[in-house]
């Protein structure tokens, strides 16, 4: 049962090395050498814990009906096994975490598209040096000048001076 509930927890421990920030280092480390002393305790447990034998203790107690007391109380105790709540909430967390990774992805490419046509564009032009004001305006709409916002550019006009 032991190596059963190792198996099914199994971390990679490599890949989650890789994924830790500096400055959290130690804490990893501590975290990973803590798993590993309880993985190791776990393991040394046998899976099923010793049988009783219940004759030899007949024979050798001397009070009558003692061990048969003691047998049938064994064998009415119930320990109960801890109840899992958190893997729920964990599985829940990383699904909206993978959503968000799929969606951020998928804007990401977007944005590799528009990047890579701006890219296209400034690999296309005509060269600074040879290109004339309309070139430049044509290329670069932001750079023409709107005449309603700034009738008098570059010039002041004479009642501002």
């Amino acid at each position: 049962m032991a190596a059963r509930r190792v198996s099914l927890k199994a971390i990679d421990w490599l890949a989650f090395a890789e994924r830790v920030p500096p400055n959290q280092r130690g804490m990893f480390n501590a975290l990973k050498t803590r798993s590993d002393a309880i993985s190791a305790k776990l393991a040394s447990l046998p899976e099923t814990p010793a049988t009783i034998d219940w004759n030899l203790y007949r024979t050798t107690v001397a009070k009558a009906g003692m061990v048969d007391e003691f047998e049938k109380k064994f064998k009415a105790l119930q320990i109960p096994q801890p109840v899992d709540t958190q893997t729920s909430a964990i599985n829940a967390q990383e699904a909206e975490a993978n959503k968000n990774a799929t969606v951020y992805v998928a804007e990401s490419k977007a944005r590799v598209a528009q990047f890579e046509k701006e890219l296209d564009k400034f690999k296309n032009m005509i060269p600074f040096d040879q290109m004339t004001i309309e070139d430049l305006n044509d290329t670069f709409p932001e750079t023409k000048l709107d005449k309603v916002k700034h009738p008098y550019w570059p010039h002041k006009p004479i009642a501002d001076l």
